[in-house]
């Protein structure tokens, strides 16, 4: 699968992009939370649809204001139909069920192992994201830090009778890997449009099959605690979020967008312990420590500026 050709390569993470991939994680951290709350009621594929459906919806209105259109031709709409299955359909659907039968923070650390599968598909289809030791190790690092962060307890947990459903969150980083790599295409487009126009796709593909299977008119009207978590998977954790995943994707690769997962959970540690007044566990700040060292050695300019001293 591989990605049309670029004009130039992906640029180095600035400040800014930092930022941005740390409110990504941020956004991105409350969509276990919300999935969790609205599966207790919501059938799988019911949920996906509602969470594609209302980012959809929420980036339409956005675009609407700020006068944001793609020239979409018949190339183009193609591609964005497979951009929907490998980058929403597929893995939403298997987080989804998984979520059914295994914890969040467990789902946490399956869904940390994308950077490994996105810096694997990079190597295979990619001309300018080549994986060099300091990014291998970075990854490396990086999954570590958020299985010690998670502590023996969930580690524990993998395998057993939930294997099935451990393997369904594995399926969705893969299918995540090879959407980061894919969607590189897009990065002459705005971001905004480019969310919405994946959005849309997936949600028209997955309507049938939704309505099929789940008969969601049958099922009674969620409680308002489900609908305000549907509420906030879709417009902030799917619609808003795609806005800053493309943007990040289109200035510094799929490898660096991937980043995210490992800052995802401690995002949710430090929301947990600032607003909720949570204890936080030594094992935790060893973790952040972990994957700031990952973080530093995929960036590599840490250790420019310590060799530059060392010279």
């Amino acid at each position: 699968m591989p990605d049309a050709p670029a004009r130039h390569g992906p640029q180095p993470m600035a400040a800014g992009d930092w930022a941005t991939l740390a409110l990504l994680s941020l956004i991105w951290g409350g969509s276990f939370f919300f999935g969790r709350v609205a599966i207790q009621e919501v059938p799988p594929l019911t949920m996906v649809l509602v969470r594609l459906s209302v980012g959809a919806l929420t980036l339409w209105v956005i675009a609407r204001a700020r006068g944001v259109r793609l020239p979409l031709g018949r190339r183009l709409l193609a591609e964005f139909v497979v951009l929907a299955i490998i980058a929403n359909i597929i893995p939403f659907g298997l987080i989804a069920w998984s979520q059914q039968h295994i914890p969040s923070g467990l789902s946490s650390i399956l869904n940390a192992a994308t950077p490994l599968f996105t810096v694997l598909v990079a190597q295979a289809f990619t001309k300018d994201e080549k994986f060099t030791a300091g990014k291998l190790t970075g990854v490396l690092l990086g999954f570590a830090g958020v299985a010690v962060m998670m502590g023996p307890a969930l580690i524990g947990q993998l395998g057993g009778h939930h294997l099935p459903a451990q393997l369904a969150a594995i399926g969705a980083t893969v299918s995540y890997g090879f959407a980061a790599v894919y969607a590189r295409r897009f990065k002459h487009l705005p971001p905004l449009g480019v969310a919405l126009a994946q959005l849309a796709a997936a949600s028209v593909l997955l309507a049938p099959l939704a309505l099929a299977i789940d008969r969601p008119w049958t099922l009674g009207m969620p409680s308002p605690h489900v609908l305000g978590a549907l509420a906030g998977l879709g417009m902030l954790s799917t619609g808003i979020a795609y806005i800053l995943y493309f943007r990040i994707l289109a200035r510094n690769g799929a490898t660096n967008i991937s980043l995210v997962t490992f800052l995802v959970p401690v995002s949710a540690i430090l929301l947990g312990a600032l607003v909720l007044g949570e204890e936080m566990e030594p094992r935790e700040f060893v973790g952040f420590a972990i994957i700031a060292l990952g973080l530093a050695a995929i960036d590599g300019r840490p250790w420019r500026w310590v060799r530059g001293k060392v010279g």
